[in-house]
């Protein structure tokens, strides 16, 4: 059985698990958080970082956007991926918007978490500058379409909702649903699919 080493309050890390269970895959899930003084995660992956995907032949897959890939390449169901190659950039495109979006709020979170004598605001405010400038072309790109990439479910849905989610659980005071309403009613109904309700991020 596959193996996913994982923190709960990731994106990254949820981006995967909603991938999975659209896929209806199983797998095992071992928490481990890199923040440790010690970091566990070494342990599966030299970057020491999550999520990292262990194959069922000892094989270690990490960075989110690989594992995702290869998700989609051992199921046929609910492909997330197009495989029509503009399509397939477009969707990937979108991944990598909402994955730089949550680069960019963890940078803020750990600089946040330095002693306030020693906090870079010119850095905070650089990063705070991406959020809004990510969120906005979210907004932007999807406009009036029922889904990100055009009329069907994809990653690109999964990864823009995990960022919006990110946002809530760490960056609440960016009240991005009165600016952006398209974005708002996306992540009301991407809310309601099983597998974003299963991988809510624990209470802070």
């Amino acid at each position: 059985m596959l193996k996913l080493i994982a923190s709960k309050t990731s994106p990254y890390v949820r981006k995967v698990r909603i991938a999975l269970a659209e896929k209806k895959i199983e797998f095992q899930m071992v928490e481990a958080s890199p923040w440790e003084p010690v970091n566990p995660v070494h342990a599966w992956s030299p970057l020491g970082k999550v999520p990292v995907l262990v194959l069922d032949d000892g094989t270690q897959l990490f960075d989110s956007r690989v594992i995702v890939e290869y998700i989609d390449t051992v199921s046929p169901v609910s492909r997330l991926i197009p495989e029509p190659n503009r399509q397939r950039i477009e969707v990937k495109r979108w991944e990598a918007l909402a994955d730089g979006i949550c680069d960019a709020m963890i940078a803020v979170v750990l600089e946040s978490r330095r002693p306030a004598k020693q906090q870079n605001k010119a850095w905070i405010e650089r990063q705070q500058q991406k959020l809004g400038a990510g969120v906005a072309e979210l907004s932007r790109e999807l406009g009036d379409h029922v889904w990100c990439n055009g009329e069907s479910y994809t990653l690109a849905d999964i990864a823009t909702g995990c960022a919006l989610g990110y946002l809530d659980f760490r960056y609440p005071e960016l009240d991005w649903r009165r600016d952006y309403p398209n974005l708002a009613r996306l992540a009301e109904k991407l809310a309601k699919r099983p597998s974003f309700q299963e991988t809510e991020p624990p209470a802070a």
